[in-house]
């Protein structure tokens, strides 16, 4: 994920670039999302795609225990924080829980614990965010994570589906009855099978593209909402 710098910053960024690295900082001085970012103090544009999803779906309460997969550097979880409620920043609200997961480093953020160094798929993982979460649940599963792209569409897309499909086993461990689950996926062969995995826990699966994706992307979010459990 390319994060937010300042315009001089990014200025000097292109000494020496090639053509493609420099028309991508010139697409960054001209996104709006990347200067409100700034503006705004968030850590990557993408928390833009977060506010608007949950402006739209209510995904997030104050009082949500919410796991970030993905997490660095940490913009979507300033923005659970804030609709959590869980730096305590309004007393009269409930005080909400946000974990983040990482296998890089995540820079530290008041009202997020973060587990850097950490595997999504891993049953140490699982049962490390049991032993963090209350009742050893969360009521929402957050992932903009992807791997790092090889420049082979179709290879990008299956490796980002496996990687949503592992969500599902982690669901299985700290999702609570009910619960939601918020997922990036690259649109492409593979995304009907991973709706059909998402359907079969989940009573409400529906597609959603932020204005702060960009057009010309290939992502979309699959929003998956009442979460019934395994399917065995």
């Amino acid at each position: 994920m390319r994060c937010v710098y300042s315009s001089v910053s990014l200025l000097k960024k292109q000494t020496g670039k090639t053509p493609a690295e420099q028309r991508w900082v010139q697409r960054q001085l001209k996104d709006p999302y990347v200067k409100a970012s700034h503006s705004q103090n968030f850590r990557c544009r993408s928390a833009f795609k977060l506010l608007e999803i949950d402006d739209r779906f209510r995904l997030l309460q104050p009082g949500f225990s919410v796991v970030d997969c993905g997490a660095a550097p940490g913009a979507w979880s300033q923005v659970a924080v804030q609709r959590v409620n869980s730096a305590g920043s309004d007393q009269d609200l409930p005080r909400g829980m946000v974990i983040g997961i990482d296998l890089l480093h995540i820079p530290p953020l008041a009202g997020a614990h973060f587990l850097p160094s950490h595997d999504v798929t891993d049953p140490a993982t699982h049962a490390e965010l049991q032993a963090l979460l209350p009742s050893g649940q969360a009521h929402v599963i957050l992932s903009d994570m992807a791997p790092n792209a090889t420049g082979f569409r179709d290879m990008d897309h299956e490796r980002l589906v496996s990687m949503c499909l592992s969500l599902i086993d982690l669901a299985e461990k700290v999702l609570l009855p009910g619960g939601s689950l918020l997922c990036k996926y690259w649109d492409g062969v593979l995304a009907h099978r991973l709706q059909e995995k998402l359907s079969s826990v989940f009573s409400s699966v529906r597609t959603v593209k932020p204005d702060a994706s960009r057009k010309d992307s290939a992502e979309r979010y699959f929003l998956a909402r009442m979460y019934r459990g395994s399917v065995k």
